[in-house]
């Protein structure tokens, strides 16, 4: 851990009232907002929350800075501690956030972005704080594009990173893509605050930190930090204009069902624009396969091709997906029962989030018995028991065959067959003990104290983007 002093008669500060117009542009907020900032102890960060906690005074307002320890390396506890250390004299409330996950051979970085997003996440929607702001700069937002250029990407890509990004219930906002790190560095200068030096930044290994170093060569060729994050900004209208245009080709061709499939109209994406269809599909799959991102190179490019000339006769697998063609003319989508791979073991708790696309919700111990969402369950038995000894996981095959043995009339329900496989189900020590979508509880067993009271499909990736609502 290294700490920068500060120095005499800085220039180039970020001053309030320009700090008050980009936070204006990435509002609204409520009349006493309450914020939390992401806050690293580098520079970028640190002036953020500074600059922010000064911004929510004058409004009445509140900001809470999180730290996010990772225990990546051996000072990473030392380094939090001292920012706490630092916020806490500017009487600034933090909160430290620790990972306690293990830690992964392979893809150590993503691992620990994923970790500290669902620490924050996690903290903001369990204190009721509505904007999480996230520090990248100028430089950071021209680095992403050069390095998603390098990676081949479109346009999604090379539009780096939004300004707003909105979810249900949390905005992410990064209020400084337009402002230079030196702007930042001289904030803290003038409010002679010290800083943390990330030694990461600095390792030649990180392509990132590669491309930081061509900086200035970059810079005689007219590839200014600048203009590159505005060429990042243009492409972001661009995507958005795109996106949208999916978003009303999907409204039109796409029925999504609770039990998490969907048929598709291939006829209207066969007369859609190929970059319109293109990106209808490839959302569409990323939802149902319950992905990060849509599938991309020649297997969507076959996909579309077969789409577009009326051949797609077989069924196949993409993207965590199975794909059915139907007599109607119509391709049924549903998630592919081998990826589902995920299983849950219930020790008593509330809710659980299975195979990233099904929230399933328990009622507290001592009510009333419930029962699977849709109908009456079948069979004797109420969709419910001692949520212990319980695990969730897919129904498979072997599943199937256990549920129809003992409830035949339930062949009747309607659902696509391909579908069912790859239903989440309860199981207990005799096997299938519920299957929420069928309305199936296994047939004499009693209902427990602790039983399902619904269950909602919430895919990773929704096939709309949800807004954010702020009642102001």
């Amino acid at each position: 851990m290294s700490a920068r002093p500060a120095r005499k008669t800085p220039t180039g500060a970020l001053t309030g009232r320009a700090f008050d117009r980009l936070m204006a542009a990435v509002g609204p907020f409520e009349s006493r907002p309450r914020v939390a900032v992401a806050v690293s102890g580098g520079p970028d960060s640190l002036a953020l929350c500074l600059l922010t906690a000064a911004w929510a005074r004058r409004r009445g307002g509140t900001v809470q800075a999180l730290i996010v320890n990772h225990r990546l390396r051996s000072g990473a506890g030392a380094e939090a501690r001292q920012v706490a250390t630092w916020l806490a004299a500017r009487a600034i409330p933090h909160r430290i956030l620790t990972w306690r996950g293990a830690t992964p051979g392979a893809g150590l970085q993503a691992a620990a972005r994923a970790a500290r997003y669902r620490l924050l996440g996690e903290h903001c929607r369990g204190h009721g704080i509505f904007h999480l702001l996230l520090g990248h700069h100028q430089e950071d937002q021209g680095e992403t594009l050069l390095l998603r250029l390098a990676r081949g990407t479109g346009v999604d890509g090379l539009a780096a990173m939004a300004a707003i990004t909105e979810t249900p219930d949390l905005r992410l906002l990064r209020p400084l893509l337009a402002v230079p790190k030196s702007a930042l560095r001289e904030t803290l200068l003038r409010r002679r605050q010290p800083w943390i030096e990330d030694p990461s930044n600095r390792d030649p290994g990180s392509l990132r930190v590669r491309v930081r170093d061509q900086a200035p060569a970059l810079s005689d060729l007219g590839m200014t930090a600048p203009r590159l994050a505005e060429t990042a900004a243009r492409l972001g209208a661009a995507r958005i204009a795109l996106e949208d245009a999916a978003g009303d080709l999907l409204a039109r061709a796409v029925v999504l069902y609770p039990a998490g499939y969907a048929r598709l109209d291939t006829a209207l994406i066969a007369a859609a624009p190929a970059e319109i269809g293109r990106r209808a599909v490839a959302r569409l799959l990323t939802t149902i396969g319950a992905t990060d991102y849509g599938p991309r190179g020649k297997r969507l490019a076959a996909l579309l091709g077969d789409i577009a000339g009326g051949g797609l006769t077989a069924g196949r697998t993409l993207g965590g997906c199975r794909l059915v063609p139907a007599r109607d003319g119509t391709l049924l989508i549903c998630r592919e029962p081998a990826a589902a791979a995920e299983k849950i073991i219930l020790h008593g708790q509330r809710e659980v989030l299975w195979d990233s696309r099904f929230r399933l919700t328990f009622s507290a111990p001592g009510s009333a018995p419930g029962s699977a969402p849709g109908s009456a369950p079948r069979g004797r038995a109420a969709t419910g028991a001692r949520a212990r000894g319980l695990t969730v996981a897919r129904l498979g095959r072997h599943g199937w065959a256990q549920v129809v043995a003992d409830c035949p009339e339930i062949r009747g329900h309607g659902m696509p067959f391909p579908v069912i496989p790859g239903l989440p189900a309860i199981f207990d020590a005799k096997g299938v003990f519920s299957v929420p979508h069928l309305a199936y509880g296994r047939r004499g067993t009693s209902p427990g104290r602790v039983l399902l009271s619904k269950i909602d499909y919430l895919p990773r990736r929704p096939l709309f983007t949800a807004r954010f609502c702020l009642v102001l």
